[in-house]
């Protein structure tokens, strides 16, 4: 799994990278690991961003869709009073969990192993609230997704997407597009445009990693 940016010409890609660096402390060794491992984790200079946000912000409760093996969820508890996390693959919900209980954080983390498509309408009628949510799960859903995530988003709150660029072939056309992709393709387009065209976010597109949506609910960081 690669750790750094993928959508950039290849000698500002490794001018860059120059720059980059691990977390510190244990959650750095966690991230170096599951980087050889090659587990899908968030790259470097997502995590740095991040990392640099969440000082500001101190949210109180984060949601996150996708956990895989548990990293970002086990980096957002440093930060966070509560985490909310969802997997819907077993095997991938069993790893995180020995994860947070070797890092004595499971406390801190409510794992919810089911599809975020239903998970997410129960945590909207359970009139959940969340200050940062993270999506980095399947590409293809976050559309599906955005409606509940903005409704569960607290104002001021901030909205993250991750992997948006789908490395650099959301700027082509359909056609070039591999057959098995252009449902995704089509699907992130859509979010994109979607979360542009609302008139209750403040967005960006970060060139990071493979392009990071950063939104903020209403428009102003609340504390």
């Amino acid at each position: 799994m690669s750790k750094g940016r993928g959508i950039f010409q290849p000698n500002i890609e490794a001018f860059l990278s120059n720059f980059d660096k691990n977390l510190d402390g244990n959650i750095g060794a966690f991230q170096q690991e599951a980087y050889d491992e090659g587990y899908p984790i968030i790259s470097q200079d997502v995590a740095m961003f991040l990392n640099m946000i969440l000082k500001i912000k101190k949210p109180k409760a984060i949601l996150e869709v996708g956990c895989a093996i548990g990293f970002s969820a086990s980096f957002f508890a440093g930060v966070a009073c509560q985490v909310t996390t969802i997997e819907r693959y077993g095997h991938m919900a069993n790893l995180a969990r020995k994860n947070f209980e070797a890092r004595g954080i499971s406390h801190k983390i409510r794992l919810i192993e089911e599809d975020a498509k239903t998970a997410l309408p129960k945590l909207v009628a359970d009139e959940e609230r969340f200050d940062f949510i993270f999506l980095d799960c399947a590409k293809g859903q976050y559309v599906n997704l955005l409606l509940h995530a903005l409704e569960l988003l607290e104002g001021g709150g901030i909205l993250c997407g991750d992997d948006i660029l789908q490395d650099a072939t959301i700027a082509k056309p359909r056609e070039e597009i591999i057959k098995r992709q252009r449902t995704i393709h089509k699907n992130m387009q859509q979010f994109l445009d979607d979360v542009m065209a609302n008139p209750d976010l403040q967005s960006i597109i970060l060139p990071i990693g493979d392009g990071l949506l950063f939104s903020i609910k209403g428009g102003i960081c609340s504390e």
